[in-house]
Protein backbone atom coordinates (compact mmCIF):
# COMPACT_ATOMS: atom_id res chain seq x y z
CA UNK A 1 0.00 0.00 0.00
CA UNK A 2 1.45 3.27 -1.05
CA UNK A 3 0.80 6.81 -0.13
CA UNK A 4 1.89 8.46 -3.37
CA UNK A 5 0.67 11.94 -2.97
CA UNK A 6 2.37 14.96 -1.66
CA UNK A 7 1.62 18.47 -0.59
CA UNK A 8 0.08 20.30 -3.46
CA UNK A 9 -1.13 17.65 -5.82
CA UNK A 10 -4.08 18.88 -7.76
CA UNK A 11 -2.78 19.88 -11.18
CA UNK A 12 -3.97 23.36 -12.08
CA UNK A 13 -5.78 22.11 -15.16
CA UNK A 14 -7.54 19.36 -13.17
CA UNK A 15 -10.80 19.84 -11.34
CA UNK A 16 -10.49 18.62 -7.78
CA UNK A 17 -12.04 15.26 -7.09
CA UNK A 18 -15.24 15.17 -5.04
CA UNK A 19 -15.24 13.18 -1.82
CA UNK A 20 -17.00 12.60 1.47
CA UNK A 21 -16.02 14.98 4.31
CA UNK A 22 -14.79 13.00 7.33
CA UNK A 23 -14.23 15.77 9.85
CA UNK A 24 -11.04 17.52 10.93
CA UNK A 25 -7.90 16.36 12.72
CA UNK A 26 -5.59 19.03 14.15
CA UNK A 27 -7.64 21.55 12.20
CA UNK A 28 -6.97 19.79 8.86
CA UNK A 29 -10.08 18.79 6.83
CA UNK A 30 -10.16 15.06 5.99
CA UNK A 31 -11.90 13.82 2.83
CA UNK A 32 -12.61 10.24 1.77
CA UNK A 33 -12.48 9.79 -1.98
CA UNK A 34 -15.04 7.30 -3.26
CA UNK A 35 -12.20 5.02 -4.40
CA UNK A 36 -11.10 4.75 -0.74
CA UNK A 37 -13.97 2.35 -0.09
CA UNK A 38 -12.40 -0.08 -2.58
CA UNK A 39 -9.18 -0.40 -0.62
CA UNK A 40 -11.19 -0.46 2.63
CA UNK A 41 -13.06 -3.57 1.46
CA UNK A 42 -9.90 -5.17 0.03
CA UNK A 43 -7.93 -4.68 3.23
CA UNK A 44 -10.73 -5.89 5.50
CA UNK A 45 -11.22 -8.99 3.35
CA UNK A 46 -7.51 -9.76 3.01
CA UNK A 47 -6.74 -9.24 6.70
CA UNK A 48 -9.73 -11.31 7.87
CA UNK A 49 -9.50 -14.24 5.45
CA UNK A 50 -5.82 -14.52 4.55
CA UNK A 51 -3.27 -12.47 6.51
CA UNK A 52 -4.29 -13.11 10.11
CA UNK A 53 -5.48 -16.72 9.64
CA UNK A 54 -2.02 -17.55 8.27
CA UNK A 55 -0.23 -15.69 11.08
CA UNK A 56 -2.38 -17.11 13.88
CA UNK A 57 -4.00 -20.39 12.76
CA UNK A 58 -6.65 -22.19 14.78
CA UNK A 59 -8.82 -19.23 15.74
CA UNK A 60 -12.52 -18.83 14.94
CA UNK A 61 -14.07 -16.86 12.10
CA UNK A 62 -15.30 -14.07 14.41
CA UNK A 63 -11.86 -13.68 15.94
CA UNK A 64 -10.35 -13.19 12.48
CA UNK A 65 -13.10 -10.71 11.59
CA UNK A 66 -12.38 -8.67 14.73
CA UNK A 67 -8.63 -8.86 14.01
CA UNK A 68 -9.23 -7.79 10.41
CA UNK A 69 -11.42 -4.87 11.47
CA UNK A 70 -8.90 -3.72 14.07
CA UNK A 71 -6.03 -4.09 11.59
CA UNK A 72 -7.89 -2.06 8.97
CA UNK A 73 -8.65 0.73 11.44
CA UNK A 74 -5.06 0.84 12.70
CA UNK A 75 -3.74 0.88 9.14
CA UNK A 76 -5.82 3.87 8.09
CA UNK A 77 -5.09 5.72 11.32
CA UNK A 78 -1.39 5.14 10.59
CA UNK A 79 -1.81 6.35 7.02
CA UNK A 80 -3.64 9.44 8.24
CA UNK A 81 -0.82 10.10 10.73
CA UNK A 82 1.68 9.90 7.83
CA UNK A 83 -0.33 12.51 5.93
CA UNK A 84 -0.79 14.70 8.99
CA UNK A 85 2.98 14.76 9.49
CA UNK A 86 3.31 16.30 6.02
CA UNK A 87 0.43 18.71 6.62
CA UNK A 88 1.56 19.88 10.05
CA UNK A 89 5.14 20.45 8.89
CA UNK A 90 3.92 22.33 5.81
CA UNK A 91 1.73 24.53 8.00
CA UNK A 92 4.62 25.11 10.41
CA UNK A 93 6.63 26.45 7.47
CA UNK A 94 3.95 28.93 6.49
CA UNK A 95 2.27 26.89 3.77
CA UNK A 96 -1.52 26.87 3.91
CA UNK A 97 -2.94 23.34 4.06
CA UNK A 98 -6.22 22.76 2.23
CA UNK A 99 -6.83 19.24 3.51
CA UNK A 100 -6.02 15.55 3.29
CA UNK A 101 -7.69 13.09 0.92
CA UNK A 102 -7.58 9.33 1.38
CA UNK A 103 -8.05 7.35 -1.82
CA UNK A 104 -7.45 3.91 -3.31
CA UNK A 105 -3.67 4.25 -3.61
CA UNK A 106 -3.11 5.89 -0.23
CA UNK A 107 -3.29 9.51 0.86
CA UNK A 108 -2.68 13.02 -0.38
CA UNK A 109 -1.98 16.16 1.61
CA UNK A 110 -3.08 19.19 -0.40
CA UNK A 111 -1.56 22.62 0.10
CA UNK A 112 -2.45 25.89 -1.56
CA UNK A 113 1.16 26.66 -2.54
CA UNK A 114 4.33 24.66 -3.05
CA UNK A 115 7.40 24.68 -0.77
CA UNK A 116 9.41 27.84 -1.32
CA UNK A 117 12.90 26.42 -0.77
CA UNK A 118 14.68 23.09 -1.27
CA UNK A 119 14.96 22.72 2.50
CA UNK A 120 11.20 23.17 2.93
CA UNK A 121 10.62 20.52 0.28
CA UNK A 122 13.14 18.15 1.86
CA UNK A 123 11.79 18.41 5.40
CA UNK A 124 8.10 18.28 4.45
CA UNK A 125 8.71 15.18 2.33
CA UNK A 126 10.91 13.51 4.92
CA UNK A 127 8.57 13.73 7.91
CA UNK A 128 6.07 11.33 6.33
CA UNK A 129 8.33 8.24 6.19
CA UNK A 130 9.78 9.24 9.57
CA UNK A 131 6.26 9.23 11.06
CA UNK A 132 5.56 5.81 9.56
CA UNK A 133 8.82 4.43 10.96
CA UNK A 134 8.03 5.80 14.44
CA UNK A 135 4.53 4.32 14.28
CA UNK A 136 6.05 0.96 13.26
CA UNK A 137 8.31 1.00 16.30
CA UNK A 138 5.47 1.95 18.64
CA UNK A 139 3.17 -0.79 17.34
CA UNK A 140 5.83 -3.47 17.64
CA UNK A 141 6.77 -2.18 21.09
CA UNK A 142 3.18 -2.30 22.35
CA UNK A 143 2.71 -5.81 20.89
CA UNK A 144 5.33 -7.23 23.31
CA UNK A 145 3.41 -6.65 26.56
CA UNK A 146 0.20 -7.71 24.75
CA UNK A 147 1.79 -11.08 23.98
CA UNK A 148 3.12 -11.39 27.54
CA UNK A 149 -0.41 -10.84 28.87
CA UNK A 150 -1.72 -13.63 26.65
CA UNK A 151 -3.55 -11.32 24.24
CA UNK A 152 -1.99 -13.01 21.23
CA UNK A 153 -4.59 -11.91 18.61
CA UNK A 154 -4.04 -8.27 19.57
CA UNK A 155 -0.25 -8.76 19.57
CA UNK A 156 -0.36 -10.34 16.09
CA UNK A 157 -2.38 -7.42 14.71
CA UNK A 158 -0.02 -4.82 16.16
CA UNK A 159 3.14 -6.64 14.99
CA UNK A 160 1.75 -7.05 11.48
CA UNK A 161 0.67 -3.41 11.26
CA UNK A 162 4.10 -2.42 12.54
CA UNK A 163 5.62 -4.35 9.64
CA UNK A 164 3.24 -2.69 7.17
CA UNK A 165 4.13 0.79 8.45
CA UNK A 166 7.82 0.03 8.13
CA UNK A 167 7.20 -1.23 4.58
CA UNK A 168 5.24 1.95 3.85
CA UNK A 169 8.13 4.09 5.09
CA UNK A 170 10.68 2.16 3.01
CA UNK A 171 8.53 2.15 -0.13
CA UNK A 172 7.88 5.88 0.10
CA UNK A 173 11.62 6.53 0.30
CA UNK A 174 12.17 5.06 -3.17
CA UNK A 175 13.65 7.91 -5.25
CA UNK A 176 10.88 8.40 -7.77
CA UNK A 177 8.31 11.17 -8.03
CA UNK A 178 5.63 11.42 -6.70
CA UNK A 179 6.79 9.31 -3.74
CA UNK A 180 8.40 11.02 -0.76
CA UNK A 181 11.78 9.72 -1.90
CA UNK A 182 11.19 11.38 -5.26
CA UNK A 183 10.48 14.66 -3.52
CA UNK A 184 13.65 14.27 -1.46
CA UNK A 185 15.55 13.69 -4.71
CA UNK A 186 13.90 16.73 -6.26
CA UNK A 187 14.89 18.86 -3.26
CA UNK A 188 18.51 17.73 -3.57
CA UNK A 189 18.70 18.46 -7.31
CA UNK A 190 16.87 21.74 -6.79
CA UNK A 191 19.31 22.76 -4.06
CA UNK A 192 22.36 21.83 -6.16
CA UNK A 193 21.20 23.46 -9.41
CA UNK A 194 18.90 26.22 -8.14
CA UNK A 195 16.27 24.97 -10.59
CA UNK A 196 13.03 23.41 -9.35
CA UNK A 197 12.27 22.42 -12.94
CA UNK A 198 15.52 20.53 -13.28
CA UNK A 199 14.89 18.79 -9.98
CA UNK A 200 11.39 17.86 -11.02
CA UNK A 201 12.61 16.60 -14.39
CA UNK A 202 15.10 14.22 -12.78
CA UNK A 203 12.69 13.06 -10.07
CA UNK A 204 9.79 12.47 -12.47
CA UNK A 205 12.04 10.52 -14.85
CA UNK A 206 13.01 8.34 -11.90
CA UNK A 207 9.31 8.02 -11.04
CA UNK A 208 8.45 6.84 -14.54
CA UNK A 209 11.25 4.28 -14.49
CA UNK A 210 10.13 3.10 -11.04
CA UNK A 211 6.55 2.77 -12.29
CA UNK A 212 7.66 0.74 -15.30
CA UNK A 213 9.79 -1.45 -13.06
CA UNK A 214 6.85 -2.14 -10.74
CA UNK A 215 4.61 -3.01 -13.67
CA UNK A 216 7.21 -5.47 -14.98
CA UNK A 217 7.64 -6.92 -11.49
CA UNK A 218 3.88 -7.34 -11.10
CA UNK A 219 3.58 -9.02 -14.50
CA UNK A 220 6.46 -11.35 -13.66
CA UNK A 221 4.77 -12.24 -10.36
CA UNK A 222 1.50 -13.12 -12.12
CA UNK A 223 3.18 -15.26 -14.78
CA UNK A 224 5.31 -17.14 -12.26
CA UNK A 225 2.58 -18.06 -9.79
CA UNK A 226 3.30 -15.32 -7.28
CA UNK A 227 -0.40 -14.52 -6.94
CA UNK A 228 -2.73 -12.83 -9.40
CA UNK A 229 -4.24 -10.32 -6.93
CA UNK A 230 -0.88 -9.25 -5.51
CA UNK A 231 0.67 -9.05 -8.97
CA UNK A 232 -2.20 -6.96 -10.34
CA UNK A 233 -1.96 -4.63 -7.37
CA UNK A 234 1.75 -4.06 -8.05
CA UNK A 235 0.95 -3.42 -11.73
CA UNK A 236 -1.73 -0.87 -10.80
CA UNK A 237 0.60 0.92 -8.37
CA UNK A 238 3.30 1.04 -11.04
CA UNK A 239 0.86 2.43 -13.60
CA UNK A 240 -0.33 5.06 -11.11
CA UNK A 241 3.22 6.15 -10.31
CA UNK A 242 4.11 6.40 -13.99
CA UNK A 243 1.04 8.52 -14.76
CA UNK A 244 1.45 10.69 -11.65
CA UNK A 245 5.11 11.35 -12.46
CA UNK A 246 4.23 12.50 -15.97
CA UNK A 247 1.43 14.80 -14.79
CA UNK A 248 3.63 16.23 -12.04
CA UNK A 249 6.23 17.38 -14.54
CA UNK A 250 3.54 18.79 -16.83
CA UNK A 251 2.22 20.78 -13.87
CA UNK A 252 5.60 22.26 -13.01
CA UNK A 253 6.31 23.04 -16.66
CA UNK A 254 2.95 24.75 -17.04
CA UNK A 255 3.49 26.77 -13.86
CA UNK A 256 6.88 27.90 -15.10
CA UNK A 257 5.57 28.84 -18.54
CA UNK A 258 2.65 30.81 -17.09
CA UNK A 259 4.64 32.59 -14.40
CA UNK A 260 4.53 36.28 -15.24
CA UNK A 261 1.75 35.79 -17.83
CA UNK A 262 -1.47 37.75 -17.32
CA UNK A 263 -4.99 36.59 -18.11
CA UNK A 264 -5.04 39.03 -21.00
CA UNK A 265 -1.96 37.39 -22.48
CA UNK A 266 -3.11 33.81 -21.83
CA UNK A 267 -6.69 34.09 -23.03
CA UNK A 268 -8.24 33.37 -26.41
CA UNK A 269 -9.34 36.89 -27.45
CA UNK A 270 -12.72 37.83 -28.91
CA UNK A 271 -14.45 34.47 -28.41
CA UNK A 272 -17.64 33.67 -30.29
CA UNK A 273 -20.66 34.67 -28.22
CA UNK A 274 -24.42 34.11 -28.26
CA UNK A 275 -27.30 36.36 -27.23
CA UNK A 276 -29.57 35.57 -24.27
CA UNK A 277 -32.69 35.71 -26.42
CA UNK A 278 -31.51 32.97 -28.81
CA UNK A 279 -33.57 29.77 -28.70
CA UNK A 280 -31.83 26.61 -27.55
CA UNK A 281 -32.76 24.98 -30.85
CA UNK A 282 -30.88 27.70 -32.77
CA UNK A 283 -28.02 27.52 -30.26
CA UNK A 284 -27.54 23.84 -31.01
CA UNK A 285 -27.93 24.00 -34.79
CA UNK A 286 -26.07 27.25 -35.43
CA UNK A 287 -23.34 27.03 -32.80
CA UNK A 288 -22.75 23.74 -30.95
CA UNK A 289 -23.09 21.61 -34.11
CA UNK A 290 -20.86 23.95 -36.15
CA UNK A 291 -18.12 24.82 -33.66
CA UNK A 292 -15.72 22.65 -31.61
CA UNK A 293 -16.73 24.31 -28.33
CA UNK A 294 -18.56 23.01 -25.28
CA UNK A 295 -19.55 26.45 -24.00
CA UNK A 296 -20.30 29.95 -25.29
CA UNK A 297 -20.22 33.25 -23.40
CA UNK A 298 -23.61 34.96 -23.37
CA UNK A 299 -23.43 38.70 -24.01
CA UNK A 300 -25.79 41.57 -24.71
CA UNK A 301 -24.36 44.71 -26.25
CA UNK A 302 -20.90 43.32 -25.45
CA UNK A 303 -21.65 42.97 -21.73
CA UNK A 304 -21.37 39.54 -20.13
CA UNK A 305 -24.68 37.99 -19.07
CA UNK A 306 -23.44 34.49 -18.33
CA UNK A 307 -22.20 31.27 -19.89
CA UNK A 308 -24.15 28.54 -21.66
CA UNK A 309 -22.67 25.04 -21.68
CA UNK A 310 -23.36 21.87 -23.61
CA UNK A 311 -24.19 20.06 -20.40
CA UNK A 312 -26.97 22.59 -19.69
CA UNK A 313 -28.41 21.93 -23.13
CA UNK A 314 -28.27 18.15 -22.68
CA UNK A 315 -30.17 18.47 -19.39
CA UNK A 316 -33.08 20.13 -21.22
CA UNK A 317 -35.64 17.80 -22.92
CA UNK A 318 -35.34 18.10 -26.70
CA UNK A 319 -39.03 18.94 -27.13
CA UNK A 320 -38.46 22.15 -25.17
CA UNK A 321 -35.54 23.42 -27.25
CA UNK A 322 -37.69 25.52 -29.61
CA UNK A 323 -39.51 27.34 -26.78
CA UNK A 324 -36.59 27.83 -24.36
CA UNK A 325 -34.21 30.79 -24.55
CA UNK A 326 -30.52 30.77 -23.74
CA UNK A 327 -31.12 33.08 -20.77
CA UNK A 328 -33.27 30.34 -19.21
CA UNK A 329 -30.52 27.71 -19.10
CA UNK A 330 -27.31 29.74 -18.96
CA UNK A 331 -25.06 29.95 -15.92
CA UNK A 332 -25.65 33.56 -14.78
CA UNK A 333 -22.75 35.95 -14.53
CA UNK A 334 -22.86 35.87 -10.73
CA UNK A 335 -21.99 32.16 -10.86
CA UNK A 336 -19.41 32.45 -13.64
CA UNK A 337 -15.71 33.01 -13.04
CA UNK A 338 -14.88 36.44 -14.49
CA UNK A 339 -11.38 37.89 -14.13
CA UNK A 340 -9.65 41.12 -15.05
CA UNK A 341 -7.13 40.94 -17.94
CA UNK A 342 -4.37 41.98 -15.55
CA UNK A 343 -4.93 39.01 -13.23
CA UNK A 344 -1.91 36.65 -13.21
CA UNK A 345 -2.62 33.37 -14.98
CA UNK A 346 -1.43 31.41 -11.94
CA UNK A 347 -4.08 33.16 -9.86
CA UNK A 348 -6.71 32.36 -12.49
CA UNK A 349 -5.73 28.68 -12.35
CA UNK A 350 -6.03 28.75 -8.57
CA UNK A 351 -9.52 30.26 -8.79
CA UNK A 352 -10.56 27.71 -11.40
CA UNK A 353 -9.38 24.91 -9.14
CA UNK A 354 -11.09 26.29 -6.04
CA UNK A 355 -14.44 26.81 -7.73
CA UNK A 356 -14.38 23.77 -9.99
CA UNK A 357 -14.70 26.00 -13.06
CA UNK A 358 -13.78 24.57 -16.45
CA UNK A 359 -13.18 28.02 -17.90
CA UNK A 360 -12.83 31.69 -17.00
CA UNK A 361 -14.12 34.75 -18.82
CA UNK A 362 -11.81 37.74 -19.12
CA UNK A 363 -13.51 41.11 -18.95
CA UNK A 364 -13.00 44.76 -18.09
CA UNK A 365 -15.95 46.72 -16.68
CA UNK A 366 -18.29 43.90 -17.69
CA UNK A 367 -17.16 43.93 -21.34
CA UNK A 368 -16.00 40.52 -22.59
CA UNK A 369 -12.42 40.47 -23.88
CA UNK A 370 -11.57 36.76 -24.00
CA UNK A 371 -11.91 33.29 -22.50
CA UNK A 372 -9.51 30.90 -20.78
CA UNK A 373 -10.26 27.18 -21.04
CA UNK A 374 -8.49 23.85 -20.81
CA UNK A 375 -7.74 24.22 -24.52
CA UNK A 376 -5.69 27.36 -23.81
CA UNK A 377 -3.75 25.65 -21.01
CA UNK A 378 -2.99 22.70 -23.29
CA UNK A 379 -1.72 25.11 -25.94
CA UNK A 380 0.72 26.68 -23.49
CA UNK A 381 1.90 23.27 -22.34
CA UNK A 382 2.37 22.06 -25.92
CA UNK A 383 4.31 25.20 -26.73
CA UNK A 384 6.63 24.59 -23.79
CA UNK A 385 7.07 20.98 -24.92
CA UNK A 386 7.97 22.01 -28.45
CA UNK A 387 10.56 24.41 -27.06
CA UNK A 388 11.89 21.72 -24.76
CA UNK A 389 10.73 23.64 -21.71
CA UNK A 390 13.63 26.02 -22.23
CA UNK A 391 11.90 29.26 -21.36
CA UNK A 392 14.31 31.09 -19.02
CA UNK A 393 13.47 30.09 -15.47
CA UNK A 394 13.28 32.76 -12.77
CA UNK A 395 15.92 31.29 -10.51
CA UNK A 396 16.34 32.16 -6.88
CA UNK A 397 19.03 29.97 -5.35
CA UNK A 398 17.49 29.92 -1.87
CA UNK A 399 13.88 30.99 -1.40
CA UNK A 400 12.62 30.70 -4.96
CA UNK A 401 9.07 29.98 -5.95
CA UNK A 402 8.86 26.36 -7.03
CA UNK A 403 6.23 24.65 -8.79
CA UNK A 404 3.98 20.31 -7.16
CA UNK A 405 -0.35 12.61 -5.73
CA UNK A 406 4.94 13.62 -4.16
CA UNK A 407 4.36 11.24 -1.46
CA UNK A 408 2.50 11.98 1.58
Amino acid sequence: MTSPASPRQHPPHDIRRDGIPAGRVLGVPITLDLSWFIILALLLGTFSTASFPSLLPGEGRWTYLVMGTLGTVVFFVSLLAHELAHAVEARRRGIEVEGITLFVFGGMARTRTDPRTPMDEFVIAGVGPLASAIIAGLLVGVSIPMANLGWEPMAVVLRYLGFLNLALAVFNLLPGFPLDGGRLLRALIWGLTGSVRRGTQVATLAGRLLGIGLMVLGGFSILNGGGVIGGLWIVFIGWFLMQAAASSYDQVLLMEVLRGVSAGEGMTPDPETVEPGLTVDSLVNEHFLRRPYNAFPVTEMGVIQGLVTLSRVKALPRERWAQTRVRDIMVPREQTLVVDPGTPMLEVLEQMGEGGDQRALVARDGELLGIISARDLTRWLDRAGLLGGDRPERETPVGGTPGPPGSS
